[in-house]
Formats: C-alpha cells, sequence, structure tokens
C-alpha cells in the first residue's frame, strides 16, 4: 500500500476488497472514494493527503496523471509526494 490506489472499472477487485484489505493492513488510515468515470471505478486515499489537498485537486491530479496509461483492467498503486514552496516577504525596521 502507498498513498493512491487507482481501481479501474473492470478489475480483478473491487473497491470493497481494496477497502477491507486497507483496513486489515492499517486501520482507519484510508477512504474510498467512488467515482462516475469511463475507467475509474474508486480511488484509495490515505486520509493524512485528503488532510492536504482537497478531493477535487486529487482527483485531477490523478486522472491527468495516469489517462494516458491506464485501462479499466487495473490497478495501479501511486506515490503522492507533496513539497511546498513558501514565499514570504519580510519588513526589516
Amino acid at each position: 500500500m502507498q498513498d493512491l490506489l487507482i481501481i479501474g472499472k473492470k478489475a480483478p477487485i473491487g473497491p470493497e476488497a481494496v477497502r477491507r484489505m486497507a483496513e486489515a493492513l492499517s486501520p482507519d488510515q484510508f477512504e474510498v472514494i467512488h467515482l462516475d468515470h469511463a475507467k475509474i471505478e474508486a480511488l484509495l486515499v490515505k486520509k493524512t493527503l485528503l488532510e492536504m489537498l482537497d478531493r477535487e485537486t486529487l482527483m485531477q491530479i490523478a486522472f491527468e496523471e495516469t489517462e494516458s496509461i491506464f485501462n479499466e483492467y487495473m490497478v495501479l498503486r501511486s506515490e503522492v509526494k507533496l513539497s511546498i514552496k513558501v514565499n514570504r516577504e519580510v519588513d526589516l525596521k
């Protein structure tokens, strides 16, 4: 398990089985997000990611990065790395 699991509509394992597996390995650490998408049935997302990014942004990133390689029979495990850039101006008196 990593940060994000993308489950295809015709994947050999469904979202409920993935949820149970994640719960057994890491209780209360992941959430399943069901989608209305042509190829993707659901995402299994680490809850800490959802605390840093809103759902729509995370789903958009997942779609953009996997659209060209993903098909409905796949289960794709993804690692998400976030970086924060801070640019701050300080008034020196």
